[in-house]
């Protein structure tokens, strides 16, 4: 006979596997160490692989009725990086279990909420229509839920469950986002003669200080004001020659679509090009939507500060409601030292369960 599932156990597991963004192999192994162990406790679980090399993701469901419409939990399996391991009082990747947490990169973003999924899963009913989606690198653009965007469209999805950290709140929505590649373009020349060039940099410092107070930012009741984060600037070569290219990367938070965003950057003069690298719509699920006030989670006022995958899944699942709500601290999201609290593991897995359980589709 099969042994309960210890989330305690697998959290660990895999807390234990660096998983970045960008490394598609390690991600396509933990995908698969996933499928192994729910295989184990519901093998009659159907699974879907991605085929795409770079961006793998994996749907896993039961055989139902296909006309009944499924609950989706959908979570993401990479990591942001840890770019310096000396920061850390523990080991990023050693998953110790130390006063009531597992510490290390990706407890709260999301391997708790993994966790948590896989249990409600393990114990679902094999006829009820529930599903999970595994995806990759969320966190440079909801790049593997893109991937597997057509295979979630031909599903019948009737809600959706974003297991991300939100400290086992419901949460009904995020702002959308729109990464921008500014460029300016110069004249080279000697540094000892720059009124002979024209300098890239100073043209991307001129725009850049008067973006703040002239970029026309929209608010909403719910999700609040847009917001712009310059988050990479690049240019020049070396200090005796003036630059001829310049580069900002700008993260820009939407309420609505970006195009009067995009518009704004370039109708600037020094702008040479504007490269769209993410665009992802916001999110936000009525506060009065009659499957939400069935959860047994209380429900936060306000959104998430971050996106989701949840910003792909609301262009391909025809209007289902969609909530954030998983276990761990969104202050330690991508921060040193992460931990997850494995009492709130423990409730979040418990509370998946019974929502998959009341689920009749």
């Amino acid at each position: 006979m099969t042994t309960a599932l210890d989330p305690t156990a697998l959290v660990r597991e895999l807390v234990g596997r660096s998983t970045v963004s960008g490394d598609a192999d390690a991600q396509r192994d933990l995908l698969g160490a996933v499928t192994e162990v729910l295989h184990e406790y519901a093998p009659h679980l159907l699974v879907t692989e991605g085929r795409d090399r770079d961006h793998p993701w994996r749907l896993l469901r039961t055989p139902a009725d296909p006309g009944r419409r499924q609950l989706l939990l959908a979570c993401h399996v990479d990591t942001v990086p840890v770019p310096d391991a000396g920061a850390w009082q523990r080991d990023p990747f050693g998953a110790q279990l130390e006063d009531g947490r597992v510490w290390g990169r990706g407890g709260s973003d999301m391997k708790a909420g993994v966790v948590a999924a896989v249990a409600a899963l393990a114990a679902a009913d094999p006829q009820a229509p529930v599903s999970l989606l595994l995806t990759s690198d969320e966190e440079i653009g909801s790049r593997g839920a893109a991937a597997a965007a057509a295979a979630v469209a031909e599903l019948p999805v009737g809600a959706v469950v974003v297991p991300e950290a939100t400290g086992n709140e419901v949460v009904l929505g995020h702002k959308g986002a729109l990464w921008l590649a500014v460029r300016t373009a110069g004249r080279a020349a000697h540094g000892s003669t720059p009124e002979r060039g024209h300098n890239a940099v100073l043209d991307l410092a001129a725009l850049l200080a008067r973006a703040g107070a002239a970029l026309p930012f929209r608010s909403d009741p719910f999700l609040g004001t847009e917001t712009w984060n310059p988050g990479v600037v690049a240019g020049g070569t070396v200090p005796n020659v003036v630059p001829d290219r310049a580069e900002v990367v700008v993260d820009m938070r939407t309420v609505a679509d970006g195009d009067g965003l995009l518009a704004w950057w370039r109708g600037q003069p020094e702008v040479a090009d504007v490269e769209v690298r993410v665009d992802l719509p916001p999110v936000g699920t009525p506060a009065g939507d009659p499957w939400v006030a069935t959860l047994p989670a209380p429900v936060r006022p306000t959104p998430a500060t971050y996106f989701t995958d949840a910003s792909v899944l609301v262009q391909v699942v025809d209007g289902a409601p969609i909530v954030v709500w998983g276990p761990g601290t969104p202050a330690v999201m991508h921060a040193v030292d992460e931990y997850v609290e494995l009492a709130e593991l423990e409730q979040a897995a418990a509370a998946f369960t019974d929502v998959v359980a009341a689920w009749r589709g």
